[in-house]
């Protein structure tokens, strides 16, 4: 919670700082990147940072957190503070960091601000900043100790047991302790970190989802080779290098969407490469022969880009409750419905909790027919590839 003398000065210069916060989050990475510009080849996505993603994305958390703090003062924004922190962990961020963090950021907002920037303001915006990562490190700290790993020790050595073409630009592995142990468990829905070596010395980082269910001796994940240059980069080299008998670093699982307890009735929608943790949650309950009602929705470009696209079938045909509904661009004779996903055209059970993963627009699309048709903010939840662009916005 703010202080009393901090939140008028936040609500009064909060419409400067947020109209500021693109060129500020600019500057920001400006200056970590060339005072340390080890986290920009080893953790950073460089893709990202090329293409501007992951500065929107910092500026849209830091105006959510502060806009919740004034809209909402005895509650915390949990939700995104949980996906935020759920990726830091799987990149194994410390609490250190957060320190040098606040140091290149604030330095950021006043060159930006200049004289705007009184020692009154700079007090009240210090609070922001350290109720949101104080906040984030205690998260980190409980999946830490979740994942029974010291605070940042996330990685491990994983050796690839199989490589399978799914589509022409999609490709699974199969993952497997090199000792021949079983992997570790975790929850249908989360993501581990790769960690690949480039040409040019740099140790690049992304999230993939397990695509398969837990509780085997084994994991899976699955990569679509994303065009241009860096923003592929690890993608790429994955596709062109990775071959059986391979080792990669992978960490521990992490994310918060995940297939909840009980019987409740499911909505899983998914666009593209999105149907990963879908694939997951539905291997797990077709495993332990669920029989809750689950609708999945899936959209693709077509039959022959849309990866596991028999394993979703089979997976759907075999819960009792399960309802299959796909939409392609281009469906051909595939008996797929042309166009995007409407779920408006759906029959959803009461009390339908929702799971969306896939692109920006698919997700805001989906979203917001589902909440025009009654079902609760609450009950939607959302995983985005990439940084989240929506931060603040799930109501």
């Amino acid at each position: 919670m703010l202080s009393e003398q901090a939140v008028p000065v936040v609500r009064a210069t909060l419409p400067a700082v947020g109209g500021a916060l693109d060129r500020i989050t600019e500057r920001f990475y400006d200056r970590l990147f060339a005072a340390r510009p080890e986290l920009l080849r080893d953790l950073f996505n460089r893709g990202n940072q090329a293409g501007g993603e992951q500065q929107k994305a910092l500026a849209g958390a830091i105006a959510a957190f502060a806009g919740a703090l004034l809209e909402r003062p005895d509650e915390r924004p949990d939700a995104m503070l949980s996906r935020i922190a759920h990726k830091h962990a799987s990149l194994g961020v410390t609490s250190a960091q957060y320190k040098t963090v606040h140091e290149h950021l604030f330095a950021a907002i006043a060159e930006v601000l200049g004289e705007a920037v009184t020692p009154e303001v700079a007090r009240a915006w210090d609070e922001v900043y350290w109720l949101m990562a104080n906040a984030l490190i205690a998260v980190e700290a409980r999946l830490y100790r979740r994942t029974g790993v010291p605070e940042g020790q996330v990685w491990r050595s994983m050796e690839i047991a199989e490589r399978r073409e799914e589509t022409p630009d999609t490709v699974s592995f199969v993952l497997r302790n090199p000792d021949g142990t079983p992997t570790p468990p975790f929850r249908p829905g989360q993501y581990v970190s790769v960690r690949v070596p480039l040409p040019d010395g740099a140790r690049q980082i992304r999230q993939y989802s397990l695509s398969a269910a837990p509780g085997r001796s084994q994991w899976r994940i699955t990569v679509k080779r994303v065009a241009g240059e860096p923003a592929g980069e690890v993608s790429s080299r994955l596709h062109d290098r990775a071959r059986a008998g391979d080792v990669l670093t992978v960490s521990a699982p992490f994310g918060d969407l995940v297939l909840p307890e009980g019987e409740s009735p499911l909505l899983l929608a998914s666009a593209g490469i999105g149907s990963t943790p879908m694939l997951s949650m539905l291997d797990h309950l077709a495993s332990t022969g669920s029989t809750r009602p689950v609708v999945v929705v899936h959209a693709d470009r077509s039959p022959a880009t849309h990866a596991h696209a028999a394993e979703l079938r089979r997976l759907v045909a075999a819960l009792p409750g399960g309802a299959l509904h796909l939409w392609y661009e281009e469906p051909g004779d595939s008996g797929a419905r042309p166009g995007r996903a409407d779920v408006t055209t759906l029959d959803l059970p009461a009390g339908v909790t929702a799971y969306l993963c896939g692109p920006l627009p698919f997700l805001r699309a989906v979203r917001g027919d589902l909440l025009r048709r009654g079902v609760a903010a609450a009950d939607v939840h959302y995983e985005v590839f990439g940084p989240d662009l929506w931060l603040g916005h799930e109501g």
